[in-house]
């Protein structure tokens, strides 16, 4: 491994400088608005905050799934975070995500309305909602949630970790790279070895927690994110790339992957989007 000069860090950290890299203009060490803003508020009880991230798809493809199956009362509103221009450190959002992450959910159909962030708590709070896509029987429900946790907790590596690192950082430092895609390649391992016994995470049925892993896995293996396919060999997760091809497929997966796509610096407003049938 290459020798890099060693870094001495100081007895207290202080932010007297960026770090470089795509996000270091929105990273900062506290919480809370930095500007006053007000959300806008659409015509459907369910209100969506949210970007095309693969935390973000999460929401928009169980949305779509939920709409797909005749559950009229999952219509929503959605509105574009535009991250890279500091939407999330808005008044409006920072009160319905203390967090100031995408994606927030406001539930105005409930008084007073039901604020919900993490994209975890979400897929539950709408699965249980909706009564679907969540299995009610205990041991079906617990491998379900495992899974689901599974993401989240594992999801930082792939995408803090490896890709920042990758893709992201101003320079590329090898034992972070290596550190990184050796975790990355055994969650990789985890879910291939699974996959092969199973159609699906947890048997036969495609749930919340499926979503919730294709939204960062699937994209990784069919969609060579952080430009990163050939260097990870994601080709050889055979039974990944056959789960993910299924999933991705699936035209209300198709549908919620669209949903606030189109962003970028030129935007000074959240965009919204009304229905399905934006999407047919």
């Amino acid at each position: 491994m290459t020798e890099t000069a060693g870094y001495e860090p100081p007895k207290v950290w202080k932010w007297d400088a960026d770090s470089g890299g795509r996000f270091a203009n929105i990273n900062r060490p506290v919480a809370g608005a930095t500007h006053d803003k007000e959300l806008p508020v659409g015509e459907h009880p369910l209100q969506l905050y949210s970007l095309a991230t693969p935390n973000g798809v999460k929401v928009t493809i169980l949305l779509e799934e939920l709409l797909a199956l005749g559950k009229t009362g999952a219509e929503y509103d959605a509105y574009l975070v535009n991250i890279m221009e500091g939407d999330q450190f808005g008044s409006g959002f920072v009160g319905v995500n203390p967090n100031s992450k995408i994606p927030a959910l406001q539930d105005r159909s409930t008084t007073p309305p039901t604020r919900v962030f993490e994209s975890g708590a979400i897929l539950v709070y709408l699965a249980e909602k909706f009564g679907a896509f969540l299995p009610t029987e205990p041991a079906a429900r617990a491998e379900c949630m495992s899974w689901l946790f599974w993401q989240i907790g594992s999801a930082p590596y792939l995408g803090g970790g490896f890709g920042h690192f990758f893709a992201y950082a101003p320079l590329k430092i090898e034992y972070c790279i290596d550190r990184f895609a050796m975790e990355s390649k055994r969650q990789l391992d985890v879910l291939n070895l699974n996959l092969a016994e199973r159609r699906f995470l947890c048997g036969d049925e495609y749930n919340i927690a499926d979503m919730a892993v294709y939204a960062w896995y699937g994209n990784l293996v069919l969609n060579n994110a952080y430009e990163a396919a050939e260097f990870l060999d994601v080709a050889s997760y055979t039974h990944i790339v056959r789960w993910a091809t299924e999933i991705e497929s699936r035209p209300a997966v198709q549908r919620g992957r669209r949903v606030n796509t189109a962003w970028g610096p030129e935007e000074d407003q959240m965009p919204e989007r009304h229905s399905a049938s934006d999407f047919e």
